[in-house]
């Protein structure tokens, strides 16, 4: 096995070229030149070792997909053999650590170190209909979220995040789906054309707490919508009023990167500032070691590591433990 046996002109070539048939060429050029310096002048050291687990899958037909339950689930006509079975577990095992889903694989069930089926369930119900609509995920892991935005009917979903491990997760669900209207591209928001207008939805999962400059980020996704876009984020919040945001002096909850946590008020006011209206919050809920937590398919540290053990409201550091807000806004 080396790493030319990942084809990323078969696996994005379909994607490059229905950009370039949509009228988004200078997407299309820009991506093309973007994945040739990911997988041609820099490719990544593991990208053999994921190949070879994707490869030890069983190859399996007619399969059908379940996306409206809280695993996205994948069944076949007939019930795999004991070698199937086998093979799809050392496959799977081979894509650790799992850390968003859950995912139901004939069977064999993923529990990941995040219950992202308990976010979606708190932010669906606000949601516009989306049914027919073009959506962009932004930071979307695996593609767990694209998979349940699919089975509300979108037309088309595009995933991003430069997780390449996450890449070979999403493929692990997406070859045995073929040909449906859901990709994940390895790039970071800032690789994306400036002001794409393309996209009816955008979604901003866990992302802003992780930009250097909130603000920015938020120009950045308004300009992948189109005029009457919507966006959902959802980010890292503290309690606190207007104007007020939280700095980490170094880590939060052990993770480096992470630069404003701000009030509600506080992002809602980044939100007006940066052209958006109709601005609410339509959940705030505090995330617990049952949402975020260590599996057997997630063996490294979670969640509870990461807060204070004598008062699991701080986290280690003795900042308040994490809070998450979910805003929704639209594009005039």
């Amino acid at each position: 096995m080396t790493m030319a046996d990942f084809d990323w002109k078969a696996r994005f070539g379909p994607i490059i070229n229905e950009l370039a048939k949509d009228g988004l060429d200078h997407w299309a050029t820009s991506l093309r030149q973007q994945l040739v310096h990911r997988f041609e002048d820099r490719p990544h050291g593991d990208l053999d070792r994921w190949q070879a687990a994707l490869d030890r899958l069983p190859d399996l037909e007619q399969v059908a997909a379940q996306l409206d339950r809280s695993a996205v689930t994948l069944n076949a006509p007939q019930p795999l053999t004991v070698a199937q079975q086998e093979q799809l577990e050392l496959g799977l095992r081979g894509l650790m650590p799992w850390r968003k889903g859950p995912f139901d694989f004939f069977g064999t069930y993923i529990d990941t170190e995040w219950r992202s089926d308990w976010k979606w369930d708190r932010v669906s119900p606000y949601l516009s209909d989306l049914a027919g609509r073009r959506i962009l995920d932004v930071g979307c892991g695996s593609g767990y979220h694209c998979w349940r935005m699919l089975g509300e009917g979108a037309s088309r979903v595009i995933g991003i995040d430069p997780g390449l491990l996450f890449l070979f997760q999403f493929f692990s669900v997406k070859d045995y789906l073929g040909d449906v209207p859901v990709d994940l591209l390895p790039i970071r928001m800032e690789d994306l054309p400036a002001d794409l207008e393309t996209f009816d939805t955008t979604f901003s999962m866990g992302v802003l707490y992780h930009r250097r400059s909130p603000l920015d980020h938020l120009l950045e996704l308004k300009g992948t919508l189109r005029r009457g876009g919507e966006l959902v984020l959802e980010t890292l919040v503290v309690d606190g009023p207007e104007g007020f945001s939280l700095m980490p002096e170094d880590r939060y909850g052990q993770m480096r990167n992470v630069w404003f946590l701000p009030s509600c008020d506080t992002l809602l006011r980044w939100l007006d500032r940066t052209g958006f209206r109709n601005a609410r919050v339509v959940d705030v809920t505090e995330t617990t070691t049952e949402e975020q937590r260590s599996t057997d398919w997630m063996r490294f540290n979670s969640l509870q590591d990461f807060l204070d053990p004598d008062d699991p409201s701080k986290t280690v550091e003795g900042y308040p433990g994490p809070l998450r807000a979910t805003v929704i806004a639209e594009k005039p």
